[in-house]
């Protein structure tokens, strides 16, 4: 069921989840990998997005060692969604590959990535300063939710049908239907972990080292990684960690970002046949649309 691109090198993935930023990339990247029959890399390459003047050779390092193999391979960089040139540049490239996309409520989606650059220490300000208008220093918080608006530039370069999408809500209400789906549209058969599946990739409310000690320790991350999970480490790290207070999304904030969302929110459940409209549920924890009881979609 392999892919192959007639013309191209063998290195070359054949299949991209392209995002949205913190809706649940990292859970289909790892259920992705645990199929003995695709290899992607763990880091997220950002080649055609922030990484792309580094040339050809700087992505091709990401695949070359499992350059034919009979393993498909594909990656994950969830910030091309939302980039500007993203489209365009791997439609140049990879004009036949399968893009996987996935849409989180775009107002969960911008307090959770405030929330990360928050625990970073990137941002220092409440939510305010940077959710009530592109007018900030961070206006992907915003930006990265108007989906419609970057979806219909994808389309601009790929037919509908290369194009595979579902909803942060089906990973918890139907996880294994949405690998299954995930793994038919770019030509493999399906490997579900129930293990990954109860997993909360990139979960803000995890407890987290203070900000200096993870500052210090970042250099030394690909030495550590190897040690996660072992007794002795996840004992010791423990001991020091501690949940994060982040400053709170006011009523008021929920609001104004409803209606900035409210348009887009309306084209993209047009786009995609889904009904989205319960993400302009201004309640902390609404946005429960369909609770994956409908099919997943190709977009429209």
């Amino acid at each position: 069921m392999t892919q192959t691109y007639s013309g191209q090198a063998d290195w070359h993935p054949s299949f991209i989840i392209i995002g949205a930023v913190k809706a649940a990339t990292t859970w289909a990247l790892e259920q992705l990998q645990v199929n003995p029959a695709l290899y992607m890399p763990d880091p997220e390459p950002h080649y055609f997005s922030s990484e792309f003047e580094q040339g050809e050779d700087y992505y091709r390092a990401f695949f070359e060692a499992h350059a034919g193999s009979e393993r498909m391979l594909g990656e994950k960089s969830a910030d091309y969604l939302a980039h500007p040139q993203a489209a365009q540049r791997i439609a140049a490239m990879l004009p036949h590959a399968r893009l996987v996309v996935q849409f989180r409520n775009p107002i969960e989606r911008a307090y959770s990535d405030y929330k990360m650059l928050f625990r970073r220490g990137t941002v220092k300000e409440g939510p305010e300063a940077y959710l009530t208008s592109l007018d900030n220093p961070e206006p992907r918080f915003l930006n990265d939710g108007l989906y419609a608006q970057h979806l219909r530039r994808w389309l601009d370069h790929f037919p509908a049908e290369q194009i595979y999408s579902f909803l942060y809500d089906d990973v918890k209400a139907q996880s294994k239907a949405t690998i299954e789906a995930i793994s038919k549209h770019i030509g493999v058969d399906p490997v579900f972990d129930i293990d990954q599946s109860g997993k909360k990739a990139n979960n803000a409310s995890e407890r987290f080292l203070p900000l200096p000690v993870r500052k210090i320790l970042a250099p030394l991350k690909s030495t550590i990684a190897p040690l996660r999970g072992s007794a002795l480490f996840e004992s010791t790290r423990n001991m020091f960690a501690r949940e994060i207070v982040y400053p709170p999304l006011s009523s008021d904030l929920r609001l104004r970002l409803r209606d900035f969302y409210a348009d887009d929110i309306s084209e993209l459940g047009r786009m995609l046949g889904r009904d989205v409209s319960g993400w302009l549920d201004t309640k902390e924890s609404g946005a429960k649309q369909n609770n994956g009881r409908e099919n997943h979609k190709k977009v429209a």
